[in-house]
């Protein structure tokens, strides 16, 4: 089985060095010394050990996949039509369970296509139709994206993990001479180093797995999303308008990476950066006001990160998410105004005993856009204290807008240029009213009724 090329340092590094990386390269959770009713359950499958779903091109320019632009893999027989020669996505509802619909590709594959593998050769002169083909024969399973753990919602969650610390003696309250002062300073979400990739990455997944989690309503929406990447060429990335980036895209590689951590008894917070600025402020101590929609802090308007508060067990902080902002993000899913988490942040250490970092588990529920709950575990690098003199402050992002959605089409726009603009819904998904204006015409997107019938539901 081949090895993609970006992880082939990180595969041999990890043979080659098992004292000193074994840590590192199996993503997974720390040893707690007992089985907790809601965290650190061990992932049943580690990503890192799992090759790459999609067609890409690696760094040497090599072709990696199962078929180039223009062929077929052999022992594989192509759908009638698919994703990229449909001319109705939404008919195609019962396709979509089938990863020939997607040319077995990946959802980050797919999103790649017109800047990568797709647009190399005389066969691109054909995309969409001439796409290639990603490999069938392999899939992340869905029972290590979805939550272990038996809670339906997060306050259930986050109240069993508080009986659970009680019982220990907890929650421990910090005080300015016991803080963990270790945290404090500069991370790094390492991209391609040992033993830290995700699902979220979408490299590793195929597109039915991913819609397999989501309800009818949002598993239409990636559909859209992913149509109009690998088809049309029309992305609508919300970082490319200056839009606001949203919840969900902490998790992204590269919207999210260098982060920075401050430790005070009353409050946690991480600042990270890279896209955009996000900045989770985690309220220890605090208690929602359960009177709204939605658990929240302050008044009842949504925020774009959400409100968070926590406590902490001994020197592992956990933390509950409510009031988020429905939003989206590219390559993932859209989530609802009922996305909550919690979020367990645990230390790392060497076998010295010296601190390496904080081992991040996420188990996200959502009961308008997840048909279950899901989790997704990362680690946060330390890399330097505040102190240190060779490390460069995390920069505040401030993004200013170039490019603009003119006539359905993200177009760069230069300083002096009149322009003809019109003004988005912000809260109106402005993503798929341009799409469905501009791009969809002819297509018949079905009712609410049409949507919710489970007589076509994608596999589990």
């Amino acid at each position: 089985m081949k090895i993609p090329g970006n992880r082939i340092f990180s595969a041999l590094l990890c043979a080659a060095m098992p004292g000193a990386y074994g840590s590192l390269c199996a993503q997974q959770l720390p040893d707690i010394g007992y089985r907790s009713v809601g965290r650190a359950a061990p992932l049943p499958d580690d990503i890192n050990a799992s090759p790459q779903v999609g067609a890409t091109q690696q760094r040497n320019g090599a072709f990696n996949g199962s078929a180039p632009a223009g062929q077929t893999p052999a022992g594989i027989k192509p759908l009638p039509h698919d994703l990229f020669t449909t001319t109705d996505f939404y008919a195609d509802r019962a396709l979509w369970s089938d990863p020939r619909y997607f040319r077995c590709n990946s959802l980050i594959a797919i999103e790649n296509l017109w800047v990568g593998v797709g647009a190399a050769g005389d066969a691109a002169r054909n995309m969409p139709a001439s796409a290639p083909w990603g490999y069938c024969d392999r899939d992340y399973p869905r029972s290590s994206i979805v939550s272990p753990y038996p809670f339906r919602t997060a306050q259930a969650h986050y109240e069993a993990l508080f009986e659970e610390t009680r019982k220990h003696g907890g929650p421990t309250v910090k005080t300015p001479a016991t803080l963990p002062d270790e945290w404090n300073g500069v991370y790094r979400q390492p991209r391609f180093s040992p033993g830290n990739d995700t699902w979220i990455t979408m490299r590793h997944t195929q597109v039915p797995t991913v819609l397999s989690l989501l309800t009818p309503e949002y598993r239409q929406r990636l559909v859209q999303e992913t149509y109009h990447h690998g088809h049309t060429n029309k992305p609508m990335w919300t970082a490319q308008f200056c839009w606001p980036e949203g919840f969900m895209r902490r998790w992204h590689e590269w919207a999210a990476y260098d982060r920075q951590v401050m430790v005070t008894p009353q409050m946690v917070q991480i600042f990270m950066s890279g896209a955009e600025n996000f900045i989770t402020s985690i309220h220890v101590g605090r208690s929602f006001k359960m009177d709204g929609p939605v658990p929240r802090l302050g008044e009842q308007v949504p925020r774009w990160y959400g409100e968070t508060v926590g406590f902490w067990d001994h020197d592992t902080l956990i933390t509950w998410t409510s009031n988020i902002q429905a939003w989206t993000s590219h390559t993932a899913f859209e989530n609802s105004g009922k996305m909550q988490s919690i979020e367990i942040y645990t230390p790392l250490h060497d076998a010295s005993g010296k601190f390496t970092g904080l081992n991040h588990e996420a188990v996200l529920y959502d009961s308008e856009a997840l048909v279950e709950p899901i989790r997704i575990v990362q680690r946060m690098d330390k890399r330097a204290d505040f102190a240190d003199a060779d490390v460069a402050p995390i920069p505040f992002v401030q993004c200013v807008q170039t490019i603009y959605p003119l006539k359905g089409t993200a177009t760069p726009v230069t300083p002096g240029r009149v322009i003809e603009y019109e003004v988005p819904d912000m809260y109106g998904r402005p993503w798929t009213q341009i799409w469905e204006k501009y791009w969809e015409q002819g297509m018949k997107k079905p009712t609410e009724d049409d949507i919710f019938d489970f007589s076509q539901e994608p596999r589990k």
